[in-house]
């Protein structure tokens, strides 16, 4: 169908107990009818080695590429370490940045996470300079970035505030609006 889009999802943290990960889990419930999102684990990539690659794409590297061959969009949630991008995530990214072929070029994406009082707002910059770089078109607006976001979600990881589930949906209905229009305007 032209006007649908597949959007995949991917959270920039590891760990069980994630924030960014339960706020990644909340996009599902807000997809609009025309659009499909499918979550993606990091887990199992490797780091990036040139070596590696030459001996051939290991298997969950493949697997992720293909994933994302078979979208039109990514959804990242991404906390912030040390002002910056997760390892996990900028790793990815490498991979699926590798060649001719890499599926994120004229891949459109959205940003949304949280931390601290800057709410990831350093770790979405420098991710947005990566993307670029990868030739991604990246939704400038609106954004999503939940300040003190363990104050956001209970021990089991459900959302305390609905606002944060309304911006989710903002954010997801932006993105695929905006990649149905770069689509009809022949990205």
């Amino acid at each position: 169908m032209q006007d649908h889009i597949k959007i995949v999802g991917m959270s920039g943290s590891l760990r069980k107990g994630s924030f960014n990960s339960a706020l990644l889990r909340l996009a599902p419930q807000v997809v609009p009818d025309n659009a499909e999102l499918v979550l993606v684990s990091l887990a199992g990539i490797p780091l990036y080695n040139g070596d590696i690659e030459d001996a051939g794409m290991p298997e969950p590297v493949a697997e992720f590429r293909a994933e994302l061959a078979a979208a039109d969009a990514l959804l990242i949630s991404t906390p912030e370490y040390n002002s910056s991008v997760p390892a996990v995530l900028k790793n990815a990214i490498d991979w699926a940045s590798r060649g001719r072929d890499s599926p994120l070029r004229g891949m459109t994406a959205a940003l949304m996470g949280g931390g601290g009082g800057f709410g990831s707002h350093r770790s979405q910059s420098h991710l947005r300079d990566v993307l670029r770089n990868t030739g991604v078109f990246e939704l400038p607006v609106p954004a999503v970035k939940v300040r003190n976001i363990w104050d956001k979600f209970d021990e089991d990881l459900n959302l305390l505030e609905p606002r944060i589930l309304t911006q989710v949906e903002r954010l997801v209905r932006s993105l695929v609006s905006w990649t149905l229009a770069l689509r009809y305007h022949g990205r």
